[in-house]
């Protein structure tokens, strides 16, 4: 089958385009705001963008409250969702007026940055600690604004727990990270982990 967007004819129950740019790794971002309260939120649309500096990069579906306090205060954090939390990701996903901390309604423990003035989930294997270097408003191709503001920030420190290294590297095994699927899904990082080793340029 074939559809165009435009149209969005797909003719099916559900869009399947989150389902097929899947799985999408999960940034857990916790903010503070002016006010000192504490913010966490889920973001499906979030990625690693470069390791030299290392960079992120989590979209809003407009202003919500993660990115007012990081454009506010210039920081945040992104923790790590894995399997074991699965339930207080999901927890922390739900809609609360400004202020409400997503920590305390998800039983999470909120621990201070070691750089920055942003909270990060005290028990999530890792957590980064980030300034904001950038927010773009994308657009469209008629040169319209998209739905979505996306923040990119630094990376100043990384928290590791050693409960998920293992000879010297991330165990993804233990580690499980959560991947969101498209409707309802979420994937299993670590439910099958094999390994490939990249093909030399053949000699010609």
């Amino acid at each position: 089958m074939f559809y165009s967007t435009d149209e969005n004819r797909h003719g099916l129950a559900h869009d399947p385009f989150k389902a097929i740019v899947s799985p999408r790794p999960i940034g857990w971002i916790g903010t503070k705001g002016r006010d000192g309260s504490l913010n966490l939120s889920p973001y499906s649309f979030f990625n690693a963008i470069c390791d030299k500096p290392k960079l992120v990069m989590f979209a809003s579906s407009g202003p919500k409250d993660s990115f007012r306090n990081a454009r506010e205060t210039g920081v945040f954090t992104a923790s790590l969702a894995s399997r074991h939390l699965a339930e207080q990701m999901n927890a922390s996903s739900v809609s609360v007026d400004y202020g409400v901390d997503e920590f305390t309604i998800a039983g999470l423990t909120a621990k201070p940055g070691t750089l920055v003035d942003a909270p990060f989930v005290a028990e999530a294997y890792a957590a980064l600690e980030c300034r904001v270097t950038d927010i773009i408003e994308p657009k469209t191709m008629d040169g319209g604004k998209a739905e979505a503001i996306v923040v990119f920030g630094q990376v100043v420190g990384i928290h590791l727990s050693e409960d998920i290294l293992h000879e010297g590297r991330v165990d993804m095994g233990i580690a499980r990270p959560l991947g969101r699927m498209g409707y309802r899904d979420y994937a299993d990082g670590g439910a099958d982990v094999f390994e490939m080793t990249r093909p030399t340029t053949p000699k010609g």
